[in-house]
């Protein structure tokens, strides 16, 4: 029981990573050149990434099983 709440959390935290890094995406993107698309396409995939897998550990369970 313990450890699922444990589950959520880094599931929450994840979700967080992931908004951080769209926002430092957006902002490094207004005040600056963004000229590698490199950059921009592994900042997506790691948050689309870190998004995900923040879902999943927060998804609900029990009511899949009822």
């Amino acid at each position: 029981l313990y450890i699922c709440n444990m589950g959520k959390e880094l599931g929450k935290w994840l979700m967080d990573v992931a908004k951080y890094m769209v926002t430092a995406l957006l902002l490094s993107s207004v005040f600056g050149d963004m000229e590698n698309p490199l950059v921009l396409t592994s900042v997506i995939v790691a948050s689309g990434a870190t998004l995900v897998a923040g879902l999943w550990l927060v998804r609900d369970k029990k009511g899949k099983e009822e």
